[in-house]
C-alpha cells in the first residue's frame, strides 16, 4: 500500500512538473535555443550574426540622434548581412545534429522563417520604387524636391516597416499560439544583438581555426 501510494504521489509530482506553464525567462531560453540551434550551424554565418549584432546596437543609438542614418545603416548593412549568413552559408539539407527537416525547421520556426524573410524583404526592396511612383505616399509625405529629401522620407518608411514587422508578427503570435509567446518572442528580437554578441563573439576565431560548422554539442 505504502509502495503505491509512493508511486501515485511520484507520478503525480511528474505530471504537475509536465503540465508547469513555462515562466517567460524559461519560454525566452527555448526560443533562443532554437533559433541558434536550428538556423546558426554555420560560423560564417555566426560570425556575420557578430558583425550585424554590433551594427544594430549602433543602428538602435543613432535612432535617437540621426533616424535617417539609423534606418539606412540598419536595413541597408545590419539587417543585410544578417540574412546573407541564413540564405546563402546556412546548410538547407537534413539535420543530422538535431534530426529535423528542413521544412520542419521553417514550420517551427516562432519568428520569421526563411519564407516569411523573403516576403518581407521584397517589400523593403519595393519601397524606394513606391517612393519614386508616388512622392508623396499618396498624400501622406510632401513631396521630396532632392536626393536627400528622398532618402529621409524612404527612412522613415524603412523605420516603419521595421516596426510593423517586429509588431505584427507579435500580434499574430498572440492568436496562432498565445499572448506570452508573442511577448517573448518580442523581447527576443530587441535583444537578439547583445545575446548574439555573447553567443557568437568567438566565431572569427573557429573561423581562422578552419572550422566551417559547428560541431555536434557544442554551443557557439
Amino acid at each position: 500500500m505504502q509502495a503505491n501510494a509512493t508511486a501515485n504521489v511520484t507520478a503525480t509530482n511528474t505530471r504537475s512538473t509536465e503540465a508547469r506553464p513555462q515562466s517567460f525567462r524559461e519560454m525566452l531560453r527555448e526560443q533562443r535555443w532554437d533559433d541558434h540551434r536550428y538556423y546558426h550551424h554555420s560560423r560564417v554565418n555566426q560570425s556575420l550574426h557578430l558583425i550585424s549584432a554590433i551594427s544594430f546596437l549602433a543602428t538602435y543609438v543613432l535612432l535617437f540622434t540621426q533616424p535617417v542614418a539609423a534606418a539606412l545603416f540598419g536595413w541597408v548593412f545590419a539587417m543585410c548581412i544578417r540574412q546573407v549568413g541564413h540564405f546563402f552559408f546556412e546548410p538547407k539539407g537534413y539535420d543530422e545534429v538535431n534530426q529535423a527537416t528542413h521544412s520542419y525547421k521553417e514550420k517551427v520556426k516562432v519568428g520569421y522563417n526563411l519564407r516569411r524573410k523573403v516576403v518581407l524583404h521584397l517589400v523593403w526592396a519595393l519601397t524606394p520604387l513606391l517612393l519614386w511612383w508616388q512622392p508623396t505616399l499618396f498624400g501622406i509625405f510632401t513631396a521630396h524636391t532632392d536626393a536627400a529629401g528622398f532618402l529621409r522620407h524612404l527612412a522613415q518608411l524603412w523605420i516603419a516597416l521595421a516596426a510593423g514587422a517586429l509588431l505584427f508578427r507579435t500580434f499574430q503570435l498572440f492568436f496562432v499560439r498565445d499572448v506570452m509567446t508573442g511577448l517573448v518572442w518580442f523581447t527576443k528580437i530587441l535583444t537578439d544583438p547583445v545575446h548574439d554578441i555573447i553567443l557568437y563573439h568567438k566565431a572569427p576565431l573557429h573561423l581562422l581555426r578552419g572550422e566551417t560548422l559547428e560541431p555536434k554539442g557544442q554551443h557557439a
